[in-house]
């Protein structure tokens, strides 16, 4: 194999492996994280807003602050099929696959396909983080 050869293969290699496997999805909740573990500063969670929040062992949360200083987490898998619930947006948690809708401060389904509500992740303040409870 000549000089040129070998740098080709070393390329094609490179960019094969840089490709990998494709990242596994994401599970709903908290993961491997334990209590008192931190979840996310609350700062960064806007008031009538939530963010997803990457937990250890491939998992997310959704953190919510329905209204100033109270904050909520659930599990963002819809229990309709599974899929991520998108953050809060005017004042309803919404279900992009099929539109069930849930209530940002319990989690209650609001409307359906979804029959049951969002899963509740214990949660509280300490100091200026968000920590499970």
């Amino acid at each position: 194999m000549n000089r040129r050869s070998v740098l080709m293969c070393g390329l094609v290699a490179a960019a094969l492996s840089a490709c990998g496997e494709p990242a596994p999805r994401k599970t709903g909740g908290a993961g491997t994280a334990r209590a008192g573990d931190r979840v996310t500063s609350a700062a960064s969670v806007p008031v009538g807003s939530g963010v997803l929040v990457d937990m250890p062992g491939n998992a997310q949360l959704l953190v919510v602050q329905p209204r100033s200083g109270e904050f909520r987490a659930f599990n963002p898998a819809c229990p309709h099929v599974g899929s991520f619930v998108n953050p809060p947006a005017g004042g309803v948690i919404t279900c992009p696959l099929h539109g069930s809708t849930f209530d940002p401060a319990s989690g209650a389904v609001r409307k359906g396909p979804a029959t049951s509500g969002l899963t509740e992740v214990a949660i509280s303040l300490s100091g200026e983080d968000l920590v499970l409870s």
